[in-house]
Order: structure tokens, then C-alpha cells, then sequence
């Protein structure tokens, strides 16, 4: 029934193949091999769960209330054994009582000593007052945000009429490419709250999920480190026909490492001309880059970070770090000026969007997208009369 619908349906009928209807007729024998391999593989550490799929709510419920509960069940187990290496280290202080009255008395012994020859040891120290001058000095700079009409949005109605048309153009898009093997690599950058996550899940609603793979980087690790910074990057390059969505990339060099001081002066200096060369190479071997800035005003940002705090289900969002960022808005935003104006170029441009609006940003986002992907594609082949 569902096979069928999906078959009438032009936006969704690619998604029901030749392949699907052969397995349907062998269902019979995926479910006997289904229940071999339930019986062998279900375990009291790895359970099997059987969710009936009928009722599309159900199924959701289903599905993540299992998930819910065993993390609860995972967050107990913890607390248990939290609690017994706790009696250890009770019972170990117990032990070790006697040695830490012996090191008390050497300490005061050896602070006595200290305090007297500080006494007559302490000359007067003057230190100089610092003030802080902004790097940019006294007038802040017109950057390319600032060039942005931040007042671009979309009603609920076109939203939804343009959601559809960009949803079927992007799929077919997509799927014309993974049959010619084309991949595409999309990076998303901007400042916190902005919208990035929401623009992204409307980007895979058109994708096959085989497809694509979406990577969120946060602070590299000690492994990474010890790496070029780029390497973390090359690692997940899509192959032939496949998709990757970078949340936050490699950027980072010259935003938040700089900003921050995490990279010397010469090192993000010297990324803007290395990220650019391999930007190059990778556009060289025919992939579909699209860079995103989504951007959001300081003031549309404040407003968002207070909803956070607001509703329950959302305040995991926000962090401190957040707030410290948001302290150093002008020094970002100059920051990302210089970005843009470095490693913009004619085979791989930034798209800035306007993200006040979330609904404006995400169609933009889909259809910037689709353009790229068309763009590299080519027109679409003529079939030839009689052909099928």
C-alpha cells in the first residue's frame, strides 16, 4: 500500500525501484531470515526491540521512548558505580590519615620559614597600567554583514509553496548526480543560534539518505592536533556520488582560532592562501562545493539565546561559551570580512544568507544548493525519440 503511494506520488516515486518490488515479493523469506538473526544476535546487553510500523506515531514513539529509556538505564548504572568507587576512596582516606597529619606539620614547619624570609626579603613592586585599545581602533569598520538586508523573510504560505518546488528540484537534482557520480561538499558557517541546524535538516529532507552524511566538527582533539588542520577535514571528502554537509569546516583557522588566539598571526594569515588551494583541488576533481555564512543580527541573536533559556527542551543548546563569543561579536565580524574578501573566489564563492528570517534562509539555502549542483551537472541529456 505505502509502495503504491509512493509510486503515484512524482516528488516521492524515485524512491520505489525495480529492486523494492523483487524484495516485496521475497518478504516471506526476509522475515524468516529476519527472525534467525534476531533469535542469534538479541542479547541482555544488546536487546532486539520489534516496533510495529502501522501507525507512523506509534512507530516515532515507540522508537524514541526506547531510546529514552535506555539512556536513563545507562545514566543509573553510572551513578551505581560512581557511588562505589566512592566507599573505595572513603575507605583509602581512612588509611591514609595518619600520613597526612605528618605532612601537615612539615607544611606549617616549611610556611613559618617562608612567611619569615618574605619579611625581610620584600621590596615594593610597581606595576604598569595596561589599557586595552580595540585592534580596530575607535570607529568600527563596515564589513560585508553589514551589507546584508536582514529584513528579507517569508510568510508561512510561501514558505510552504516554495518548500515543495525546492524539495522536488533539489532531489532530482541530487539523485541525477549520484547517478553520474558527481559529489557535493557543503559547508556551513555562522555565528551561534543563527539557524544553521534548522537549514540543514531541510537541505537532507530531499536527499537519500544513503547518500549523505552530515559531520558536525567541534574542538579538535589531541589526535588532531598533532595533525595538519586540515587533515581532520580531508578524511570525510565524499566519494563518487555521495554528499557531505560540514557543520562548521575548516574555517575555523581564521575565525575562532584567531579570535581567540589558538593560532599564531602567521599561521591564520598563512591558512587563507592554503585553504584556497585546496578548495581548488577539490573543485578540480569535479565536486560541488557550496560555502554558507549564515548570518543573524546581534540583536535577533540576543532574542534567540533568551527563547533557549526559556523552553526546557532547548536550553542544552546554550552554553557559556556562547555568551563569551557573542562579548567579541566586532572582532568576529571583522574577522569574517576578511574571510569573505580572501577566499571567495570565482570556482568557490561564499553565499551569504540572511538568517533573521529562518523560513527565507533555509529556501535560499536549498536553492543556492540545486543551482550548484545543476551548474556542474550541465543540461540534462535529450532521450532520443522511441527511447524509454
Amino acid at each position: 500500500k505505502r509502495m503504491k503511494a509512493l509510486e503515484k506520488d512524482k516528488n516521492e516515486s524515485w524512491r520505489i525501484s525495480k529492486r523494492d518490488w523483487e524484495h516485496f515479493k521475497n518478504n516471506a523469506r526476509f522475515e524468516r531470515a529476519a527472525e534467525i538473526v534476531i533469535r542469534k544476535t538479541d542479547t541482555s546487553g544488546a536487546p532486539w526491540v520489534l516496533v510495529e510500523g502501522a501507525d507512523p506515531r506509534y512507530r516515532s514513539l515507540a522508537i524514541l521512548t526506547t531510546i529514552r529509556d535506555a539512556i536513563v538505564a545507562h545514566r543509573e548504572r553510572r551513578r551505581t558505580r560512581r557511588k562505589l568507587v566512592q566507599m573505595n576512596q572513603e575507605a583509602l582516606k581512612k588509611r591514609r590519615e595518619t600520613e597526612l597529619k605528618k605532612i601537615e606539620k612539615t607544611t606549617s614547619l616549611l610556611e613559618k620559614q617562608s612567611q619569615s624570609e618574605a619579611s625581610t626579603g620584600r621590596k615594593a613592586k610597581h606595576k604598569a597600567s595596561t589599557v586595552k585599545v580595540s585592534s580596530h581602533g575607535d570607529l568600527k569598520p563596515l564589513t560585508v554583514l553589514d551589507r546584508l538586508d536582514m529584513s528579507q523573510m517569508l510568510s508561512d504560505k510561501q514558505y510552504t509553496e516554495q518548500l515543495v518546488a525546492a524539495r522536488a528540484d533539489l532531489g532530482a537534482a541530487c539523485r541525477r548526480a549520484h547517478f553520474e557520480g558527481k559529489s557535493a561538499l557543503m559547508l556551513f558557517e555562522g555565528p551561534d543560534a543563527a539557524g544553521k541546524g534548522g537549514a540543514i535538516r531541510r537541505l537532507t529532507g530531499s536527499m537519500d539518505a544513503r547518500d549523505y552524511r552530515v559531520i558536525p566538527f567541534a574542538s579538535p582533539t589531541d589526535e588532531e592536533r598533532a595533525q595538519h588542520y586540515l587533515w581532520r577535514f580531508w578524511r570525510h571528502i565524499p566519494r563518487a556520488g555521495r554528499f557531505a554537509i560540514f557543520d562548521r569546516t575548516w574555517y575555523g583557522r581564521v575565525l575562532v582560532e584567531r579570535v581567540e588566539g589558538f593560532a599564531q598571526e602567521d599561521e591564520w594569515k598563512r591558512a587563507y592562501a592554503e585553504i584556497n588551494e585546496f578548495e581548488q583541488q577539490l573543485v578540480a576533481r569535479g565536486i560541488v562545493l557550496a560555502k554558507f555564512w549564515v548570518h543573524v543580527s546581534k540583536d535577533e541573536q540576543y532574542r534567540r539565546f533568551k527563547e533557549r533559556e526559556k523552553i526546557s527542551y532547548k536550553a542544552w543548546k546554550l552554553t557559556p561559551e556562547d555568551w563569551r563569543n557573542r562579548a567579541k561579536w566586532d572582532d568576529y565580524a571583522y574577522a569574517v570580512h576578511e574571510m569573505v574578501e580572501r577566499t571567495s573566489t570565482d570556482y568557490a564563492p561564499w553565499t551569504l544568507i540572511e538568517g533573521n528570517n529562518k523560513k527565507f534562509a533555509r529556501i535560499k539555502v536549498m536553492r543556492t544548493v540545486c543551482e550548484a549542483i545543476n551548474k556542474q551537472l550541465g543540461p540534462e541529456p535529450k532521450q532520443k525519440r522511441g527511447s524509454k
